[in-house]
């Protein structure tokens, strides 16, 4: 459930206050969650892509295709999970790009607004 625009504006003073009080403590706190999550994310691909490797040589020496099918599909999906999350992980001392997340809460919050509008005008067309 996305916040209102008062929770927003509340947390965003919240936010200007602790910079204040302590910036170096803030900006440690800041960076450091979605970093250890993409990293941790990145482990969890290599991982899995190793074994899907073992998957894959698996089906070839027991002569299974479908366990070479499921290895290969494994690997193909850790490699895409990898690149996404090496791609999204901030450079250390980078501010994550808040602008866009609030950009993408709008959006999806608008998208809302426009789904209940419509929901709202069926059931006054139908007389409810």
């Amino acid at each position: 459930m996305p916040l209102s625009e008062h929770e927003q504006r509340m947390l965003e003073q919240m936010e200007r206050a602790l910079y204040a009080e302590d910036p170096k403590f803030a900006s440690a706190l800041e960076g450091s969650g979605l970093r250890t999550y993409t990293r941790r994310r990145v482990y969890q691909a290599v991982a899995g892509f190793l074994v899907g490797i073992a998957l894959l040589m698996a089906g070839m020496v027991a002569q299974q295709i479908w366990v070479s099918v499921v290895g290969f599909l494994v690997m193909l999906g850790c490699a895409v999970l990898a690149v996404t999350g090496w791609r999204k992980a901030p450079k250390p001392g980078e501010q994550p790009a808040a602008g866009a997340a609030r950009r993408q809460v709008r959006q999806k919050r608008s998208m809302m607004d426009r789904i209940e509008q419509r929901w709202q005008r069926r059931r006054d067309d139908q007389g409810h």
